[in-house]
């Protein structure tokens, strides 16, 4: 079965970094699109990063452009997340999110557009 295990989380000082890791298995990874999305307290999911299809083309956030660099390893079925210069309002707990088709996603900031995710991993950011 379909399985997304994200790591790679912890307690971050503001201007430091990250590294976020999503481990998938029983799909083929390569053909799909993938995104992480993160939940800060009190607030709603926010799509931070992602694939519009199983090739090179990506979005972000604004509030993470410039800082946050998503990239995978169909060799490895890993999807990553390198986070660099945090601020406080990057803390959330972290998901990585599988495409319901593969291929291209049109809107990929939308979650009817995923049918697994990952447990999440927390990243806190304070000094």
């Amino acid at each position: 079965q379909v399985q997304l295990v994200e790591s790679g989380g912890g307690l971050a000082q503001p201007g430091g970094s990250l590294t976020l890791s999503c481990a998938a298995s029983g799909f083929t990874f390569s053909t799909y699109a993938m995104s992480w999305a993160r939940q800060a307290p009190g607030k709603g999911l926010e799509w931070v990063s992602g694939f519009y299809s199983d090739g090179s083309d990506t979005y972000y956030a604004d509030s993470v452009k410039g800082r946050f660099t998503i990239s995978r390893d169909n060799a490895k079925n890993t999807l990553y997340l390198q986070m660099s210069s945090l601020k406080p309002e990057d803390t959330g707990l972290y998901f990585c999110a599988k495409a319901r088709h593969s291929g291209y996603v049109g809107n990929p900031r939308s979650g009817l557009n995923y049918d697994y995710w990952g447990q999440g991993t927390q990243v806190t950011v304070s000094s």
